[in-house]
């Protein structure tokens, strides 16, 4: 299973008919809410939109890897291309990949399937 903390409505649609047609589990959290895993469930990535409203996608993305369950999932995040400082400091966070939002769209198939 993938796990989306995705609050844009665009981009939660193209996660969720994407990972329809693939046959991929994603489960959407709001930010805040903590990522687990439940009994029977292994979560195998995060998307994480680093762009949330609330501006706590980094926060979000330093909680899941100062977590010792989680740490070692890999965590896909996106952000606008311009938001440079956002996408160092998601990489110094340990965050796996960090994609402008344009091209987490195009990825995203492949990103799912990898994944799933």
């Amino acid at each position: 299973m993938i796990v989306a903390l995705v609050e844009d409505l665009l981009f939660r649609s193209k996660i969720e008919q994407s990972a329809a047609q693939l046959g991929v589990a994603v489960k959407f959290v709001r930010l805040g809410e903590a990522v687990k895993q439940d009994e029977g469930e292994v979560v195998k990535a995060v998307l994480l939109d680093l762009d949330q409203r609330a501006g706590k996608g980094l926060e979000a993305l330093r909680t899941l890897k100062s977590d010792a369950g989680m740490k070692h999932i890999p965590v896909v995040a996106f952000v606008s291309h311009v938001q440079k400082e956002s996408i160092a400091a998601a990489r110094e966070a340990g965050c796996e990949l960090v994609l402008a939002r344009s091209a987490f769209v195009k990825e995203l198939p492949d990103l799912l399937r990898r994944f799933g």
